[in-house]
């Protein structure tokens, strides 16, 4: 039985795919992007945090009967919603073997699949889950490489070439996911270079703005790591609205706040 390390499960999401969902959180990431809400995901390893002045271990290893035993607890509001299970981080392409097994006993049971990830893995890691993927929900952050490097710590022309490639393949429904971040990329330039890019996509039809938060920042704190992005502000109702229409004016593609 395949087994891999998460850090978390969250029931009763309306996140990360469509209909209500169980959201798998796998620890582990290619990227540091300096906005992370979840930096307790980037590393694979186990470790502390300090969360409301206690000592919390971050991490724990399990099988894949084990976390399917706790999706399928939301079976009837998965078919009343058209939900599912979504694997997310971190980055799940970082144990791409848990998550390959996860993502095929799901579908063997019948349910709905997602995947949020920046795509960062081996196109011939990703190619042989397609089948297995209802939802292919990714990060695209910049079109700019060395941007993308300096805000993320490696850049983007392997998840840039991968879009691409899942675009062609037909496989999955490929939605475009933008984490608008102040400073970073929260311009109606850079946000609509990146819908350009999406539309040129086939069968992408969707993109989802992600105002940027700083709910994460008490983390780092609990991991004694500084945060860097505490000169950021979130953007608000009016900037995401007007990033919004910058999107549907420049591609028509159907853009949604959030998701």
């Amino acid at each position: 039985m395949e087994t891999g390390r998460i850090f978390d499960i969250q029931r009763y999401s309306v996140h990360d795919g469509r209909g209500i969902r169980t959201i798998v959180f796998l620890k582990g990431c290619f990227l540091r992007c300096q906005w992370c809400c979840n930096p307790e995901s980037q590393n694979h390893d186990i470790e502390t945090m300090t969360v409301n002045g206690e000592t919390k271990i971050i991490g724990r290893d399990v099988t894949v009967d084990e976390v399917m035993a706790l999706v399928e607890r939301d079976r009837p509001y998965y078919r009343r919603s058209g939900g599912g299970m979504t694997l997310s981080g971190g980055e799940c392409l970082f144990q791409p073997a848990f998550a390959k097994a996860l993502l095929m006993e799901a579908k063997a049971r019948g349910i709905h699949t997602a995947i949020e990830t920046t795509a960062m893995a081996p196109y011939d890691v990703i190619e042989p889950m397609l089948p297995f993927i209802d939802q292919f929900l990714m990060d695209i952050k910049h079109t700019y490489p060395a941007k993308h490097a300096a805000f993320t710590g490696k850049g983007n022309e392997r998840a840039l070439s991968n879009a691409a490639k899942i675009a062609a393949s037909g496989l999955t429904e490929l939605i475009i996911r933008v984490p608008v971040v102040p400073g970073f990329n929260a311009t109606a330039d850079e946000i609509t270079a990146i819908a350009r890019f999406a539309s040129g996509l086939p069968g992408v039809k969707q993109m989802h703005l992600l105002p940027y938060h700083s709910y994460g920042e008490g983390k780092y704190t609990g991991l004694n790591r500084a945060y860097s992005m505490d000169a950021a502000t979130s953007p608000t109702d009016e900037d995401m609205k007007v990033l919004q229409h910058a999107v549907i004016q420049a591609t028509g593609l159907d853009c949604m706040i959030g998701g």
